[in-house]
């Protein structure tokens, strides 16, 4: 049997002077069936008080009591807040911000991912950690800094930017090729001449911006490979994780995965916002889920999430009663094997003392939270059969930061926002309230094995991905490609000639024109086949087609494009590819993803369920999650208010797990 892993971001060296809160921790853990915790994670002032002064007894003694009491370790490097010592001698760790000014001593997430000296100093202390505790029998896993993210514009950043630039490009003229660079004179003789943007200086060549956020990601993942090397210097058969973030913009984390054991990540959604349905703030959760599963395309942890509230968010407002049992079994079913906080016990100071944890400041265990966190432990201990099993492939929804980046920089025919993670949870939650099973690919990943491919607002398309896509459908993919889709390289030049590039005659259609739209603004559309939405509003974008070959299913209604094409359908070799050309509102693609799917994508639970209740499949596990405040049905059973209802799928059909 499998192990399901409990427990929260444990902070003891907040509480040193406080035995008695050190027993108390010990044994309200063995009460709430906690079995793992991340330490250590901003104890680096801590652990090396002075510069080369290490003090790491206190952290064995605690290793060895939660050992003890059957508590794994996911043991951190300190490296995301460094101690005031560092920053006093040795300036240059400090970040450069990009009008060139570098920052002060404090926050975290601060420091410069090119330093020598700050690499040298974290390799040090990652070692001394790792020679210490690299094979104790509890350490499981090493959490890898904490939450990465930033950048920094100093002269050493610059040069190894450069640097970056002439290993991609190999010449000069190569990059102002690639960036298009003779617009308004702006060419480059020498890459000694190129700086990152700069509010006073370049921010207006998308090609540089693009590459700057590309050379960002690569460093942060660069410095992160370094953290790694430095522990399997010492324990080479180490496992390591990084916790990624929710709509996080600042790294590719396809790319990061590659140079992880395990993908994991720090889910805060707001829950019970007015207005908003929990079942619609659920899929939105989903989606970063089956995201962070599809990173790696295997398990990975929930490895932080409150269990009440933030003390951040515009409004913190505590999970309602039953909330967190159900929003934590929502991870497992999305593919996590852990449900973990922040963080164990609630602080005394500083900015987090309010946000919520699993010990609030009353220190007892007869409250509310610490209750139903006994009830997540007992429910994760059994169902863990679960741990381990993987997803099966059905649907992939094509997903990639530069494209996103690229996007999001360019200037027109929106530039007041284009939605991108709205456009996405648009598509994700039409195909989820089907039943469907959902992966999210990069790009350069192979499409073998899914029914379905949807590419929303994939504005960047290299050749190679077109002629993937190509092959696909021809083979019997069912496509889906939307608005504003094949316009750019990857070095954001726009595609000359026709376009969606390189797929008018795969998608039946011709992209003429496009109608930005205002906020609020709308366009009537009717349907003219059986299936979708009689009537819809199209907004955001929309695109004025010609159709070459596609069968039109909705049709603008207003406007001088009026009877083109909203939503299309064209049959090329054996599969399908269906056009998009602008945004419904919210509710139009679950009645379009019914209509796409017919004979080719199967619902994970093949019986009619109420609005509010999600159905999950994972292995031959089947979640039914009940999102709404009052009893619904779900085929033959009633799931009550908050209720999860775990089922085993057997040959005479579904028995009850959990």
């Amino acid at each position: 049997m499998g192990v399901l892993y409990h427990g929260a971001d444990y902070n003891p060296d907040q509480w040193l002077t406080r035995p008695e809160i050190l027993e108390q921790d010990i044994d309200f853990m063995k009460k709430a069936g906690v079995n793992c915790v991340s330490l250590g994670i901003f104890a680096w002032a801590t652990l090396e008080p002075s510069e080369g002064n290490y003090n790491l007894d206190w952290m064995e003694e605690i290793i060895d009591k939660l050992w003890a009491a059957g508590v794994h370790i996911d043991l951190a490097t300190p490296s995301g807040a460094r101690p005031a010592w560092m920053a006093e001698k040795y300036p240059e760790v400090r970040r450069v911000n990009a009008d060139r000014i570098r920052q002060l001593f404090g926050e975290r997430h601060n420091h410069c991912y090119t330093s020598p000296v700050y690499r040298e100093k974290v390799c040090a202390i990652n070692q001394m950690l790792a020679s210490r505790f690299g094979r104790h029998p509890a350490v499981i896993m090493w959490h890898i800094s904490n939450e990465y993210g930033g950048e920094c514009h100093c002269e050493l950043c610059q040069k190894a930017f450069r640097k970056w630039l002439k290993e991609k490009y190999g010449t000069i003229d190569a990059v102002n090729k690639a960036w298009n660079a003779k617009f308004w004179s702006h060419e480059y003789r020498d890459f000694d001449q190129i700086e990152s943007p700069a509010p006073h200086g370049e921010h207006s060549v998308h090609g540089l911006k693009l590459d700057w956020k590309r050379f960002v990601s690569y460093q942060t993942i660069d410095f992160m490979k370094w953290e790694r090397d430095c522990i399997r210097e010492i324990v080479p058969e180490a496992k390591v994780c990084v916790n990624m973030m929710y709509h996080y913009d600042g790294i590719d984390y396809f790319e990061q995965a590659k140079d992880i054991d395990l993908a994991s990540w720090d889910s805060y959604p707001t829950w019970h916002k007015p207005g908003e349905p929990l079942w619609e703030t659920a899929l939105d959760t989903a989606l970063m889920h089956d995201l962070y599963y599809s990173v790696k395309k295997q398990p990975f942890w929930l490895m932080e999430s409150t269990p009440s509230y933030t003390n951040w968010q515009r409004v913190s407002k505590p999970k309602r009663p039953g909330v967190q049992l159900l929003t934590s079994l929502q991870a497992i079913a999305h593919g996590s094997d852990s449900v973990m906080y922040f963080q164990w016990r609630q602080s005394q100071g500083a900015s987090e003392k309010f946000h919520g944890a699993v010990v609030s400041h009353d220190c007892r265990e007869d409250n509310r939270v610490f209750r139903e966190t006994c009830d997540v432990g007992a429910a994760l201990k059994a169902m863990a059969e679960v741990a381990g099993t993987g997803k099966e492939k059905q649907a992939a929804i094509v997903m990639d930061w530069s494209n996103k980046w690229a996007l999001e920089d360019s200037q027109g025919p929106r530039n007041i926002g284009m939605g991108f993670w709205q456009e996405m949870q648009r598509h994700y939650n039409g195909l989820a309230q089907n039943g469907v099973s959902i992966d999210f690919v990069h790009p350069q990943e192979a499409l073998d094995g899914y029914k379905l491919v949807v590419c929303p607002l994939v504005y960047m398309m290299s050749e190679e991905f077109t002629l993937r896509l190509r092959e696909y459908v021809k083979n019997g993919g069912t496509l889906v490609v939307t608005y504003w889709s094949g316009v750019v390289n990857e070095t954001d030049l726009v595609w000359l000639y026709d376009s969606p590039h390189n797929l008018t005659d795969v998608l039946g259609v011709r992209r003429l024109e496009v109608d930005g739209m205002f906020d609020g603004e709308k366009r009537a559309c009717r349907a003219v086949c059986a299936g979708l939405p009689e009537t819809a509003q199209g907004s955001v974008l929309c695109e004025v087609a010609a159709l070459e070959g596609a069968t039109p299913l909705m049709v603008y209604d207003e406007e001088f494009y009026a009877g083109a094409p909203a939503v299309s359908v064209n049959e090329f070799g054996e599969g399908k590819a269906y056009y998009v050309a602008t945004r419904f509102e919210k509710d139009f693609y679950k009645a379009l993803y019914k209509t796409v799917g017919e004979g080719v994508l199967e619902s994970v639970y093949p019986y009619e369920t109420e609005e509010g209740v999600l159905a999950t499949r994972r292995g031959e596990y089947v979640f039914l999650q009940n999102f709404n405040d009052h009893p619904a049905k779900a085929g033959e059973w009633t799931l009550e208010k908050y209720q999860t209802l775990v089922l085993k799928q057997t040959q005479d059909g579904y028995e009850k797990v959990f």
